[in-house]
């Protein structure tokens, strides 16, 4: 993410008050200046970056401040609330454990754990025959790495050696950090595992990829073996793929994948999916994998596992999560029955509730205006990325320049409008309403960014 600070002076907007959006202050709000300075001077400056608002409440698809503005949510607070803000639900199962009173267990089991341990592996697909259950989506893809290396000397592998691919982003602690591409953000551990590997992404404006993306996988792989000396069926035990690229949404090629899927089958190694962005509906399906019509071994989630509090998991089959010895693999707050009851609550959302339903309906109508937007900024979009209500506009040039201030530009515009989109920091914006969202609501967001982009292009 670029160091790019929004304004903190507030200016006078125009005001609006439509069915989902309120402003009716000055943007950033000149009362709420204290709380940001404040939290600037007394927190590491790594929390901050973000649109600067202070959220008071947040409901369904609308979040409020304490001074009468209500914004539209197109960022599901980064994937988070699939099930909306506040989900009632949610909400009656969480308090009803608070109730009890029944707060933390560590690994005592609960009736809580065990039912949603249930109703889990009941609505996933039969290859997730067993869960493990963390807090972060760090932990889980952690927790990945270290089971595909178990699994791997288990097989009697030589190396535990683990192919990524470059790009992707798998978290901020130290296995994980390793896994994810980005060079420069992985400085500071001042070495690097030598048996985590990264081969090319295949971009979608990469014609040699998308052409053959199966020989382009092939040639990949090919390579890596023989530059690192490696032997794939003695020294490499897993892959380890983010289901998209996250910063611009983008989803590989699926021969691409299904080569990856065939390569792993012949040669033992597991296939894991980092879902924690395309889990639980966000694509339009249960999982987002399932766009490749593959099968992976493992599948790491988080964010929008419970809709708002602090869970995340490993799927797999009893087989492989079984490898590690009682007792060597836990989390102080892990299944805790809080987090075990919204995530249950959560999963009844997606199915009962008819949230991975609007999910996939309502996410053609999104794309397809997404789509409507570039052909109407073809000289400033150059593509449009996402499935189901996942979905980014890219910013470049007729040269493929990176055009990142328009997306700074639009995202401010966009605050100060009544839409909360999010700022990557890079040529991309992503957007990502709750499932919940209703089709009128979600296309007048859309009508807003357009207008907003229309706003900043035009003034260039």
């Amino acid at each position: 993410m670029s160091g790019f600070n929004f304004n903190h002076k507030p200016v006078k907007v125009p005001q609006v008050n439509s069915k989902f959006r309120k402003i009716v202050t000055d943007i950033p709000v000149p009362e709420d200046l204290e709380i940001l300075k404040n939290a600037y001077k007394l927190e590491s400056r790594s929390m901050h970056g973000q649109l600067p608002i202070v959220w008071s409440k947040a409901e369904d698809f609308q979040i409020y401040d304490s001074h009468g503005n209500c914004w539209l949510d197109f960022t599901s607070t980064i994937f988070v609330s699939n099930a909306g803000h506040g989900n009632r639900r949610i909400l009656d199962a969480v308090k009803r454990v608070i109730d009890k009173p029944l707060i933390h267990s560590y690994t005592y089991l609960t009736k809580e754990r065990n039912d949603y341990l249930k109703l889990l592996i009941e609505k996933t697909p039969e290859q997730f025959e067993k869960a493990f259950l963390l807090s972060a989506g760090t932990e889980a893809t952690e927790c990945a790495l270290k089971l595909m290396r178990e699994k791997g000397i288990k097989d009697g592998k030589r190396k535990g050696g683990i192919v990524c691919i470059e790009g992707n982003w798998h978290g901020r602690t130290l296995g994980a950090q390793m896994m994810s591409w980005n060079p420069q953000q992985k400085d500071w551990i001042g070495y690097h595992d030598p048996n985590i590997y990264h081969i090319p992404f295949p971009y979608p404006w990469d014609d040699e990829a998308m052409s053959k993306p199966e020989k382009f996988f092939e040639d990949s792989i090919k390579n890596l073996c023989k530059s690192k000396n490696l032997d794939p069926e003695k020294d490499i035990c897993g892959f380890m793929l983010e289901t998209f690229q996250g910063w611009g949404s983008i989803f590989y090629p699926k021969d691409f994948v299904k080569a990856i899927s065939n390569y792993g089958k012949r040669n033992g190694i597991l296939l894991t999916f980092d879902e924690m962005q395309s889990g639980f509906g966000r694509t339009g399906e249960l999982f987002g994998y399932m766009h490749y019509d593959v099968e992976p071994d493992l599948i790491c989630c988080g964010k929008g596992a419970s809709s708002g509090f602090p869970l995340s998991l490993v799927l797999g089959s009893a087989e492989v999560l079984d490898i590690p010895e009682i007792g060597s693999m836990s989390s102080t707050h892990s299944a805790n029955p809080i987090v075990c009851a919204a995530g249950k609550a959560n999963l009844e959302c997606l199915f009962d509730d008819g949230l991975l339903d609007n999910s996939k309906m309502l996410g053609e109508v999104f794309i397809d205006n997404l789509n409507r937007i570039k052909q109407r900024f073809g000289n400033h979009i150059s593509d449009v990325q996402g499935k189901g209500l996942i979905g980014a506009l890219i910013f470049n040039d007729e040269n493929r320049t990176p055009l990142v201030s328009i997306c700074d530009q639009v995202s401010e515009l966009c605050l100060q409008r009544g839409l909360l989109v999010v700022h990557t920091g890079r040529e991309s914006i992503k957007l990502a309403p709750p499932l919940s969202i209703t089709e009128e609501a979600m296309l007048e967001g859309i009508n807003v960014l357009e207008q907003s982009i229309y706003d900043v292009i035009s003034k260039l």
